[in-house]
């Protein structure tokens, strides 16, 4: 089990931070902290190139403080860890375990408050091992397999490579990167770039889907949660240990549709983070971190030039085909689907 509060291995410890670092707060190649030249001001700004904007996010985002983070936390072997790739359904996973485990509780102001980002506790100022509403305990992460904090139970949405990646440029658009400034083939560059800490989108996928047949696992797809949410809050419900009664699944439902979280954004767009990353990282005031965005399957369809299309199927080609045994994303997630429908 690794534990970066105890492992014996330091060198061990501080590549995971920084592998986790790098996956949460990055498209991008990453510089050293020690090493970010500050030369650019972005007080007031946003980032109009893909350098800067790696430089920015660093600048706001600190390892250390999210190694103390991961160090901090203290898993229960209960807990459940909310971990997909960043844009695959971590927020709708959120809002779905907090609706099961309280009944319905709306009382808050930020999803991320009451079921709280692991990584980001410490800059948050939120205590990781706090007793939370509900039970049992929950958090979110974006950690593959191999970053993790182990000892806990972990629930994970995939999601098709092309939509999770327009859905991650619309979310940095507007926030950490001026509107029109980085076009869809720069920002795929500095996607691919970040394939050598082996904490992209494709390693992470790898990693869950390896852990399919753990028991301490619960491996969903996005398109299969859309499709048929009954079926993924119940298998969901089974995962947590809560009894889904008639009026649970009902309240369940509504409060986990995109209308009702859209109608209710300002509790799920990132609210504490995107204040974070005004005060004091000097991100323009007002910026859009909306997360409850369109909430389909296959949108990419009409935003991504062919090149890009193109260019993401070769990456899944050449990187996740040999290591699934699966042509494209297609296959794979209608393996997991049937997978869920002979348990």
């Amino acid at each position: 089990m690794v534990n970066v509060a105890v492992a014996a291995d330091r060198d061990l410890a501080a590549g995971i931070v920084a592998a986790v670092y790098r996956s949460l707060h990055s498209t991008f190649p990453e510089r050293r902290p020690n090493r970010i030249s500050m030369s650019i001001s972005f007080s007031g700004r946003r980032a109009i190139t893909m350098a800067e904007m790696s430089e920015l996010q660093q600048s706001i985002f600190g390892a250390e403080k999210i190694g103390r983070a991961l160090a901090n936390y203290r898993p229960d072997a209960s807990d459940v860890i909310i971990t997909p790739f960043a844009k695959c359904g971590t927020t709708w996973l959120q809002q779905t375990v907090h609706t099961l485990r309280t009944g319905g509780d709306m009382d808050f102001d930020d999803i991320s408050r009451v079921i709280p980002w692991i990584e980001m506790s410490v800059i948050l100022g939120i205590d990781i091992n706090a007793a939370q509403r509900g039970s049992p305990r929950a958090f979110k992460s974006h950690a593959s397999w191999a970053a993790v904090p182990k000892g806990a139970r972990y629930l994970v949405s995939l999601r098709d490579p092309k939509d999770a990646f327009v859905s991650h440029y619309r979310f940095m658009e507007g926030w950490f990167f001026e509107p029109g400034s980085i076009g869809y083939d720069a920002y795929l560059e500095g996607l691919l770039a970040a394939r050598a800490s082996g904490m992209d989108y494709w390693s992470h996928l790898v990693s869950w889907w390896e852990q399919r047949d753990n028991p301490n696992v619960l491996l969903l797809s996005y398109e299969h949660m859309i499709d048929d949410p009954v079926a993924s809050i119940r298998l969901i419900a089974g995962f947590l240990g809560v009894e889904l009664t008639d009026a649970l699944l009902a309240r369940t439902l509504e409060y986990t549709s995109f209308d009702f979280m859209r109608r209710h954004n300002d509790l799920f767009d990132d609210g504490m983070m995107r204040r974070h990353s005004e005060q004091p990282g000097g991100v323009p005031t007002g910026s859009d971190s909306t997360k409850v965005r369109k909430g389909g399957v296959g949108g990419h369809r009409q935003e991504l030039p062919a090149s890009v299309s193109a260019a993401l199927d070769a990456v899944w080609a050449t990187d996740t085909a040999p290591q699934t045994g699966f042509a494209d994303y297609a296959a794979l997630e209608r393996a997991l689907r049937a997978r869920h429908h002979a348990a």
